[in-house]
């Protein structure tokens, strides 16, 4: 079984992974530190660098790399992975995929969201949490038509990251 995680950024999506992955005892993939890897340069600068268009045409090779191996593991998307081209489509192909989304509000995925956005190039450019707020309210709108297609749903405000992966793990079953 492969176990996709999915849902905004700042959504706790690497963080879960590892948690899941110690506790299911499954090995991670962290779809961005692939990426990073195979192209030799950080998230943000290929999207600097080489644009969006390119980074999308490498997540989705990557994606197919992870669907073409017969292990179990888990896997953490990047945040606008299952919304673009055909990812969500190969991610529900196959029945031994499970995908999870780790849903945050706007409020707490904007707290979370604002001190590192530095560190996010999609928002790095975003100056107020106002403005930040406004932003992530329309692209979460956006995508959330994807990230309601998942196999399981889990609330993550609030809730600590070992509540959140024995939630994920019961619905497993």
């Amino acid at each position: 079984m492969k176990i996709f995680l999915n849902g905004y950024m700042g959504s706790g999506k690497s963080l879960i992974g590892k948690k899941l992955s110690e506790s299911m005892d499954y090995p991670l993939v962290d779809m961005d530190d692939q990426i990073e890897l195979m192209e030799g340069r950080s998230i943000h600068e290929i999207f600097q660098k080489k644009g969006e268009l390119y980074f999308r045409k490498l997540e989705n090779q990557v994606l197919k790399d992870i669907l073409d191996k017969n292990d179990n593991m888990i896997v953490s998307l990047g945040g606008g992975t299952p919304c673009y081209g055909n990812n969500f489509e190969l991610l529900k192909a196959d029945e031994n995929n499970k995908t999870v989304y780790l849903k945050a509000s706007v409020e707490e995925l904007t707290s979370r969201l604002f001190l590192e956005k530095v560190h996010r190039p999609v928002i790095s450019h975003l100056d107020t949490k106002e403005q930040l707020e406004e932003f992530i309210r329309k692209h979460l709108f956006e995508r959330a038509f994807y990230y309601n297609q998942s196999n399981i749903i889990v609330d993550v405000d609030g809730a600590t990251p070992t509540a959140i992966v024995e939630k994920i793990k019961s619905k497993l079953d």
